[in-house]
């Protein structure tokens, strides 16, 4: 029998430990292991690849034991319940499963959390600063005030998820699914949103100088009161998106679609890029400030696509282990 030692925390000198009230610590030990009211199998229902599994409290070194009887069969994590300002910098998380779990104000500076499921997780004010998680599952999280600072974020999956005034500088978002996320008043500043997926996602009052929307699909978008000076949306598509009130000094729109989006109000007096095609698709009034020799147009019936709604937060898994 080999064990799998999973470091989650260091043990408290009152003896406690540092995880209080985490309610939930699952191991399913199968080639293709799931859980539900008769107990753990797989889609094969053969005994043969169900294995028992024993959870070790904290050792000495303020780790999680977890016992296995077959080194060669897969193994999966999942953690939910309670954990607040856990201490994980640094950590291998990697495919790890945070399901209805809380951990509001952690620490996950610099963790490993590739291809790991966040799933109807309350993250609010954690620290991913520099955090690994490309190709990590985000979807109906929530991340409100948490900081992602040049946080390795390439092809997440956020889909409906929170970003309320999260600060997400220099995150590398490139080829994100973000479709309904909310990041109303999030930071921006040189983010790199190159190829992401925007669709019907809230960008209000969002700092985004600098940042990276080449090739970004936006549309049907709330970019309202934003500040977008600088920022590269060359080859994006903002059809239908709302630009109202934003800041755009400086920002290059060359080559992106503009097909009734929504620039009433807008300056675009600075903008670079821009062409009288682009204006006439868009929809603008007396008050839209746009690059000399420029002319725009107003819209009848202007709507704006309605954003997908986002998924409902799964049920806290059960605790499923064999022989308990």
């Amino acid at each position: 029998m080999k064990s799998l030692v999973i470091p989650f925390a260091k043990r408290e000198r009152s003896g406690g430990t540092a995880l209080v009230g985490l309610a939930l610590l699952t191991a399913l030990v199968a080639t293709t292991a799931r859980a539900d009211d008769s107990g753990v199998h797989t889609d094969r229902q053969d005994a043969r690849f169900t294995r028992s599994v024993e959870v070790v409290p904290f050792g000495q070194d303020g780790t999680f034991q977890i016992y296995r009887q077959d080194p060669d069969v897969a193994r999966v994590v999942s953690l939910g319940g309670t954990c607040r300002r856990c201490e994980l910098s640094g950590r291998n998380l990697s495919g790890a499963t945070f399901t209805a779990a809380t951990f509001i104000d952690a620490t996950l500076v610099e963790a490993d959390l590739r291809g790991s499921e966040l799933v109807g997780s309350n993250f609010s004010r954690a620290d991913f600063t520099r955090a690994d998680l490309r190709g990590a599952t985000l979807v109906a999280a929530n991340f409100t005030g948490a900081v992602f600072t040049d946080a390795r974020m390439d092809g997440v999956e956020g889909l409906g998820s929170v970003f309320v005034r999260a600060d997400l500088s220099g995150a590398n978002l490139s080829g994100a699914a973000l479709g309904g996320a909310n990041m109303n008043g999030a930071i921006l500043v040189r983010a790199n949103l190159n190829g992401a997926e925007l669709f019907g996602v809230t960008l209000a009052n969002v700092n985004a100088r600098g940042a990276d929307f080449r090739n970004a699909e936006v549309t049907a978008s709330n970019l309202s009161n934003g500040n977008f000076a600088g920022a590269d949306f060359r080859g994006a598509e903002l059809n239908g998106a709302r630009l109202t009130g934003g800041s755009f000094s400086r920002a290059d729109f060359t080559g992106a679609s503009l097909e009734r989006a929504d620039i009433r109000g807008t300056d675009l007096s600075l903008s670079r890029g821009l062409t009288q095609s682009q204006i006439s698709e868009a929809c603008s009034d007396s008050s839209t400030r746009l690059p000399g020799g420029l002319t725009g147009r107003s819209c009848r019936n202007l709507s704006t696509a309605r954003p997908p709604a986002p998924p409902r937060p799964p049920a806290a898994p059960r605790v499923v282990v064999a022989g308990r």
